[in-house]
């Protein structure tokens, strides 16, 4: 068996593993790179094999990061199936199309203002190549044995994280593999915890907070001081929020704040179509996380559902205080990012960050105290607040990363070590091997190694 990291390796984004065995390729996960240029061009490179001489893809989760480059992939040629939990499959239906759908857009937008270097500015794919890659999902149960090429054995384990989102054991005739995936919290608001990882001969773990161990203050409470703060100056918050997890999470707190009269009875808007549809699958696989019918209702509820592109220009003239929670998670596109234009100027508003912001992203710019960011070729002053809600991550942070890890039936012959940044990847490395005394490795973006 032979593995190449084609992506998550020296980043944060762009996961892609390739398995090579006996002539056979499988891609695992098949993610967009995001964030810094010189990342988010690679999606644009030749992909570096044949498309068309992969057998199948396995998936761990549905975030754009681990699943958004297969659209590109099948426009380039490749058939075969793509293996992936149901709920994962469920909220890819909903994802992969609202990603071709943004990227129209963004294009067509770019090509209207002519701020964009490329004339025309195109897609890497579109809504509609994304809805024909969904014919090939081929939806596995937790547990179940797979064969997604001969002689080679899958299945998937509960990683939490959100919805669906999965560990992958392989096996051969001569050894074993682990992919943790993105790995959740054994406290998260709405998922389960991880399930403990079976025994392999190599494990690939990801380090997105392998360097930080999460704040243990109270998300509720912190939402709620940020809430009353903001309204109390007349401000919007506005809530960046990933569709999948982040904004099921919030929209959860804020119905418990309002339930429990902790914030005032202020208007809340669900600016995110695809956000509220997602909502709808949660309850469709209450089994699979933490809330009971009655708590899926009152998510559900906790929000106005802002549908048209109209209904999205008019909340930017809001005057009165208000809940704004608007997908990209990083501040990277969609509707949100006409939201930070029309509130970051303004002192009485608060930008709220509820998640990890990737290098190069503008969720990372805010949090590091950027006094303006541009956003459609132009520079926005940033004189809002920016507050950031880091107990509410849907990743495990060190001690819980190192935690799953040590649960390990049997020491593995090697640990590598991949999306997260340089420094969080190498110190989570460093504690690897000082904790447990296995070899461990951060692989380079495109190495591969020999698993004997």
């Amino acid at each position: 068996m032979r593995i190449t990291f084609l992506g998550a390796a020296g980043t944060v984004t762009g996961s892609k593993y390739l398995l090579e065995h006996d002539g056979r390729q499988v891609l695992v996960d098949c993610g967009l790179f995001q964030g810094l240029k010189q990342l988010r061009l690679r999606n644009w490179e030749p992909f570096p094999l044949a498309a068309d001489k992969i057998d199948a893809v396995v998936l761990t989760h549905a975030h754009i990061d681990h699943s958004g480059y297969l659209p590109a992939l099948a426009r380039q040629g490749f058939r075969g199936p793509v293996y992936a939990t149901q709920a994962t499959r469920d909220l890819c239906v909903l994802l992969l199309p609202d990603s071709g759908h943004l990227q129209e857009e963004d294009a067509l937008y770019a090509n209207r203002h002519r701020f964009s270097r490329h004339h025309p500015a195109l897609p890497l794919y579109t809504e509609d190549q994304a809805r024909k890659a969904l014919r090939l999902f081929r939806p596995r149960d937790f547990a179940e044995e797979f064969e997604p090429i001969p002689g080679v054995r899958m299945r998937f384990s509960l990683a939490g994280h959100i919805l669906g989102a999965a560990s992958v054991h392989v096996a051969w005739s001569g050894g074993s593999l682990l992919f943790s995936g993105d790995l959740g919290r054994d406290d998260d608001i709405l998922m389960r915890p991880p399930e403990p990882p079976p025994a392999a001969d190599f494990v690939v773990i990801e380090s997105t907070y392998g360097d930080r161990v999460h704040e243990e203050s109270d998300p509720a409470t912190a939402l709620a001081e940020v809430i009353n703060r903001t309204a109390a100056r007349g401000g919007i918050v506005v809530i960046p929020a990933f569709a999948v997890g982040r904004a099921q999470a919030l929209l959860y707190l804020v119905a418990t704040l309002k339930r429990d009269r902790r914030i005032p009875d202020l208007p809340v808007f669900l600016n995110s179509p695809m956000a509220a549809d997602t909502t709808e699958i949660y309850q469709r696989h209450r089994a699979k996380h933490r809330l009971d019918a009655e708590q899926c209702r009152a998510m559900c509820t906790a929000a106005r559902v802002v549908n048209s592109v109209e209904e999205s220009e008019k909340l930017n003239e809001l005057r009165v205080p208000a809940v704004i929670i608007s997908a990209s998670g990083m501040a990277t596109g969609g509707r949100v990012v006409h939201h930070l234009k029309a509130f970051a100027p303004d002192h009485r508003n608060t930008i709220l960050l509820a998640g990890y912001q990737a290098a190069g992203t503008r969720g990372a710019a805010l949090v590091a105290g950027a006094q303006e960011v541009k956003i459609h070729g132009e520079y926005v002053p940033v004189r809002a607040e920016v507050a950031s809600l880091g107990s509410i991550s849907a990743h495990a942070d060190r001690n819980e990363l190192l935690a799953w890890i040590g649960k390990l039936p049997r020491a593995p012959q090697r640990v590598f070590v991949t999306h997260g940044e340089p420094v969080a990847a190498d110190r989570l490395r460093l504690a690897i091997e000082e904790k447990f005394r296995w070899p461990t490795t951060v692989p380079e973006h495109r190495q591969a190694v020999e698993l004997a």
